[in-house]
């Protein structure tokens, strides 16, 4: 019983839909029976019918149009939809990499930083942030993942990566292992002392064992993936889009497996540091520096971390 009332449902359901089509099938088949079987229906009436059903036709042909279009502007949308996605992830080559950057440290209170060494940021991305928390008064969060300098497999690692990637340029020095040591120090050393110049930054270092091939900077707008490979394009990702939530969390993940620094532990520093108030801030970060580093290497570290080079300016 229940089956044929659900037949019943679907077959008035389709009558409804098709109503067009079922009262213009009628009007043809009545019209036609009668005109078989006898001279009941008039020839003005007949061809009156013969208008009625063609206007029935007519109307479900309109009808369908009407439905149609809206069946391609839903898709259309949908397409129009994935394009704005699409276009919320831009490529940058070249100069735009620097004005995507420039632009992304614009009216922003947080900078997530992961990558190698940490060299732009060191030159660029801290004194200019630092510089306009100041300017502002406002709260500055940074949080940065290079690679650890006391994990000489992982700097050796990296250091080969960039051998093989990212090219070399006329004057550049040569990525060692104690470079990419060097480098790493001096990214903690300027976190460090960046920290002793505005009392409302909070700033965190990760030492990673993981080599990066591409390097990350997220601000509160956007979020700008560069690589060593000058052949590949790099990449601009707008806030609001998924992607930029999924490389939130990932940067997070990264960070929760990293080794965190306790900054506040360090002892104080100078306006110019020294070599051994830099000796003795690493030997309280519990990161010594190695032996074989002598004063020259310490002097080496101080420039990088305070003097860097805008490397995106060569």
């Amino acid at each position: 019983m229940a089956a044929q009332v659900g037949r019943l449902e679907r077959f008035v359901a389709w009558v409804l839909r098709n109503a067009d089509v079922v009262v213009a099938l009628c009007v043809a088949m009545g019209i036609g029976f009668l005109e078989i079987f006898g001279d009941v229906v008039s020839d003005d009436v007949s061809s009156g019918a013969t208008l009625v059903v063609l206007g029935l036709l007519a109307t479900g042909s309109i009808v369908e149009r009407v439905r149609r279009p809206a069946v391609i502007h839903e898709a259309l949308s949908g397409t129009r939809q994935a394009l704005e996605d699409l276009a919320m992830v831009r490529s940058l080559s070249g100069n735009e990499v620097g004005e995507a950057l420039r632009k992304a440290r614009q009216h922003t209170n947080l900078w997530y930083f992961k990558g190698g060494t940490g060299t732009y940021l060191r030159a660029v991305t801290l004194p200019l942030c630092v510089a306009a928390a100041k300017e502002q008064r406002s709260q500055l969060n940074v949080k940065i993942d290079i690679v650890n300098p006391a994990d000489e497999r992982a700097c050796a690692a990296y250091a080969r990566f960039r051998q093989m990637f990212g090219g070399q340029r006329g004057g550049d020095e040569v990525w060692t292992t104690d470079r990419v040591r060097r480098e790493s120090y001096a990214t903690v050393l300027a976190a460090c002392w960046y920290q002793r110049q505005l009392t409302t930054l909070e700033i965190s270092v990760h030492l990673s064992s993981a080599v990066p091939t591409l390097r990350f900077d997220l601000s509160e707008t956007c979020l700008v993936i560069t690589q060593d490979d000058r052949s590949r394009v790099n990449l601009l990702v707008e806030r609001g889009q998924p992607l930029y939530d999924y490389y939130v969390t990932e940067l997070h993940q990264s960070r929760e497996q990293a080794t965190v620094l306790d900054l506040r532990v360090a002892s104080p520093l100078g306006q110019e540091p020294t070599v051994d108030e830099v000796r003795t801030l690493f030997d309280d970060l519990g990161l010594p520096l190695p032996r074989v580093f002598t004063d020259s290497d310490i002097g080496r570290i101080i420039e990088k971390a305070l003097h860097a080079e805008d490397p995106y300016r060569r």
